[in-house]
């Protein structure tokens, strides 16, 4: 089976677009427009699809490390420390994920200027030209907000361009070629979905990839960054996910299948508020029921991905138990297959043998007495907290 990655590289540019917006303010669909205006002026300058895949999918993702440095971006300027480790954190999370073609420096040295203003001090010429239009994009981007900007506003956008010598005038130029009338049209909230379909290319991977493995883990850090109480929980699963289906013999396509549903199965919790996600008090209510919704985020996300049914299910039904306890649909053990019980399971015990604000790492022993206990009452499938029990302590012990 093929799997579609540009689709998911699009749902987590949504994921991080929400974070942005909550932490800066930022308009939704940030990163679906550079990604829009960068497969526009690649495709101006003759770039092919492989070239095309890796600039749209930086521009996607050019953002993707700011989870974990945003709130330190906030403090400092430009310059700031923290605005380097965010791009070289960027870079690095972006390199693991298999291009067809290099991307070099695209999302590392995407703040840099012209005239050496950027975190680097890289001049024109010093960095790749996908770094360029990738910066070139964001920028105006964030300073204009572009789904909002009329024709008669592109004089006043070519104005504030040419200040201060930050961008070369041949990507002043490029840019102003293709952001004209029928493009701000083309970007607007109600249109953006559709133009980045028509213009962003597939990019298909086979179901063992190394690329499904590595998006997983990809994936996983950027959930995990949002908040510091669960900074190993979703690499976690995919870690032990990885080994369960070790364990029942998946073939690779399975498996990967299996990990790329640990990655993603928390995905919704960028949508949560960072204050909630982080309380250490007990939570009321309508912080509980925001916490819930997550799940119901991680399944939006992924609905419009062709051939990830089983992936969303998967993930999405990670609260569910066989008793109809769970959450958010209260399904029953005949609505849950064995890999939504083994994800289940799984979830269960990262949370529970993890350091939480509200409860101490437990050992493997302590970790499978609550999971034994769950079992017993109808919630867990006992064959799977049985077979953990079987493989995870002896890791633990030795």
């Amino acid at each position: 089976m093929n799997y579609r990655m540009d689709k998911l590289i699009q749902a987590i540019a949504e994921a991080l677009d929400i974070v942005e917006g909550e932490l800066l303010g930022a308009t939704t669909y940030h990163g679906k427009r550079i990604a829009v205006l960068c497969a526009a002026m690649g495709r101006r300058l003759g770039m092919g699809k492989a070239q095309l895949t890796a600039l749209t999918s930086c521009a996607l993702l050019h953002d993707n490390a700011l989870t974990e440095y945003i709130r330190a971006e906030l403090e400092g300027g430009a310059h700031d420390p923290a605005m380097k480790l965010h791009c070289q954190q960027g870079q690095r999370n972006a390199d693991t994920l298999g291009f067809e073609t290099d991307m070099g420096d695209f999302i590392l040295y995407h703040h840099e200027r012209a005239n050496g203003s950027g975190p680097y001090g890289k001049r024109a010429g010093e960095y790749s030209l996908g770094a360029e239009l990738i910066g070139i994009a964001d920028a105006t981007d964030v300073t204009w907000r572009l789904q909002r900007v009329s024709p008669e506003e592109l004089p006043l956008i070519r104005s504030w361009l040419a200040q201060d010598g930050e961008f070369r005038p041949a990507a002043m130029e490029l840019l102003l070629a293709v952001l004209d009338a029928e493009a701000l049209d083309a970007l607007k909230d109600t249109r953006i979905i559709e133009s980045a379909e028509e213009t962003i290319p597939a990019w298909n991977v086979d179901g063992d990839s190394p690329a499904i493995f590595n998006m997983a883990s990809f994936i996983s850090q950027i959930i995990d960054y949002k908040s510091a109480f669960t900074r190993r929980h979703s690499m976690g699963i995919v870690d032990k996910a990885r080994i369960m289906g070790g364990y029942y013999g998946y073939d690779p396509p399975l498996l990967a299948r299996l990990c790329l549903a640990a990655g993603l199965h928390d995905i919704g919790k960028l949508a949560v508020p960072t204050a909630i996600l982080e309380k250490t008090d007990r939570l009321n209510d309508e912080e509980y029921l925001a916490i819930m919704e997550h799940v119901r985020g991680t399944a939006e996300l992924l609905k419009d991905i062709d051939g990830f049914e089983d992936i969303r299910n998967w993930a999405s039904n990670h609260h569910e138990k066989l008793d109809g306890s769970g959450y958010p649909l209260g399904k029953k053990a005949g609505e849950l297959d064995f890999n939504s019980r083994l994800m289940t399971c799984i979830d269960i015990y990262q949370a529970v043998s993890e350091e939480r604000p509200y409860h101490p790492a437990r050992s493997h022993r302590d970790t499978m007495d609550i999971l034994y206990d769950m079992a017993g009452k109808g919630a867990l499938d006992e064959t799977i907290v049985r077979d953990m029990d079987l493989v995870f302590g002896p890791r633990v012990r030795g």
